[in-house]
């Protein structure tokens, strides 16, 4: 059982009856998982609220000091490999895989402790613990601030081995008004439906090498991450080649979409000074439509002409129902006041789920260079992930899948100290999920 620091009471008091742990289990039917939405809403101090689905006459909230936070958040982005103001991203990852909390058991497990005691209520943590006791799983659906939208919820904990991936499945809460827009639709799914599979695309004017070149360098016939989008056969659109392709544009991938059940995208994704300019690079030329403007030879594909079309020729995006961005910082959403980045704009255009990243992904070829206790075994640990994220969008249940493999992961790191298990890869992912919206009835 995790045992979570105390948190100064920092607001009103509340009744004794009401914070003690147990109580979340009372009127939670038999058979029924318990789902709890949690919210983090920057102020002077931070906000905390969260309800649970079988309780919804009893939210839960309590404030943070914001001295309590800073320092502790501060720290957490120190060990991130995504620039800090005044950084490159060569800096940050020199900085992050040299000396960064999260490759040091020690210090990432410091680290886990004191974001659990500075961010954690006293309260979620005794209803957590109660429902592990009861062998109860709950689902945390969780809507960070822009302060702490790099949070991994999976880390936090403060016993010596057990996370919060080992105690709940985590997933990324979105604005209701856009879970619950009525003018939304989700498309479908199935297990026989196409994937269109976008891995590695050559930007036009970038060398391999380069900001925007190879993510994944050359990729084996017979490794396990070609094995593994062989398996996809003839569901996986456009058939050819599947790795390093120079012919998928913003065209052909609304062409590969149609129909599809998934995206599975390994590429780059930059981000902008505001959410709606997060950009996802294909093999789009300086010609291709749209309003975003080009980087030399290329156009990038922005999340506003995703979600909203651009210019002339250029009309929205029909997404599929399950959208994976193995990329970094694909998952920026809610870092912005408006979080309305790449994550938002496939929800808004029909996806249910969406798979992307809270920071920088390293590669494995800077892996290798930057961690010198690596060497050649960081072969592997990008792909692992891709293949893990590929696996669990086949699931049934994409957050819960994804989540048995970071807990493994999780077992290997604070068992091994093995940096090849570090969180520093696993722990970038979260997925969003935002079902069907639900109509209300009409009035006659």
């Amino acid at each position: 059982m995790s045992n979570w620091r105390q948190l100064p009471d920092l607001g009103a008091p509340l009744p004794l009856a009401r914070t003690e742990g147990a109580a979340v289990l009372l009127d939670l039917p038999d058979g029924e998982r318990p789902t709890a939405r949690l919210r983090f809403v920057d102020g002077d101090d931070l906000f905390v609220s969260w309800v649970w689905e079988h309780q919804r006459s009893s939210p839960r909230m309590t404030l943070i000091a914001r001295d309590l936070v800073a320092p502790v958040l501060d720290r957490l982005a120190r060990a991130l490999p995504s620039p800090l103001p005044g950084e490159s991203g060569v800096d940050a990852l020199t900085r992050a895989l040299t000396h960064g909390d999260l490759l040091d058991p020690e210090r990432e497990q410091e680290l886990a402790g004191m974001l659990t005691a500075a961010l954690i209520p006293q309260w979620l943590g005794a209803e957590l613990d109660a429902l592990e006791e009861a062998g109860l799983r709950p689902h945390l659906r969780i809507q960070l601030s822009p302060s702490t939208a790099q949070l991994p919820w999976e880390l936090l904990s403060t016993s010596g081995r057990e996370r919060g991936v080992d105690m709940a499945d985590a997933s990324v809460l979105l604005p209701a008004t856009l879970r619950n827009d009525p003018s939304r639709s989700v498309s479908p799914w199935s297990p026989s439906s196409p994937v269109a599979a976008v891995l590695d695309p050559v930007v036009p004017g970038f060398s391999d090498t380069s900001e925007l070149g190879s993510v994944l360098g050359p990729v084996s016939p017979d490794s396990p991450l070609a094995l593994a989008i062989d398996a996809l056969g003839r569901r996986r659109m456009p058939q050819g080649d599947a790795f390093r392709r120079a012919d998928i544009d913003r065209t052909a991938l609304a062409n590969a979409l149609d129909g599809a059940g998934r995206l599975l995208y390994v590429g780059h994704v930059t981000a902008s000074t505001h959410a709606l300019d997060a950009r996802l690079h294909l093999s789009d030329g300086a010609d291709a439509p749209g309003d975003t403007p080009p980087i030399g030879a290329h156009r990038p594909y922005s999340a506003a002409e995703i979600a909203l079309g651009g210019g002339v020729g250029l009309p929205p995006l029909t997404a599929p129902n399950r959208v994976a961005l193995i990329a970094c910082d694909s998952g920026t959403d809610l870092r912005f006041a408006e979080p309305t980045g790449l994550v938002a704009a496939f929800l808004h255009r029909g996806a249910e789920y969406v798979t992307a990243t809270r920071w920088t992904l390293p590669t494995e070829a800077g892996l290798r260079r930057l961690v010198p206790a690596l060497g050649d075994r960081a072969e592997g640990m990008l792909t692992d992930a891709v293949i893990a994220v590929n696996a669990a969008h086949e699931s049934h249940d994409p957050v819960g899948a994804l989540g048995a493999w970071q807990r493994e992961q999780r077992r290997l790191w604070t068992s091994t100290g093995d940096p090849r298990h570090s969180p520093i890869m696993w722990g970038a992912f979260a997925t969003a999920w935002a079902p069907e919206p639900v109509q209300a009835p009409s009035r006659v």
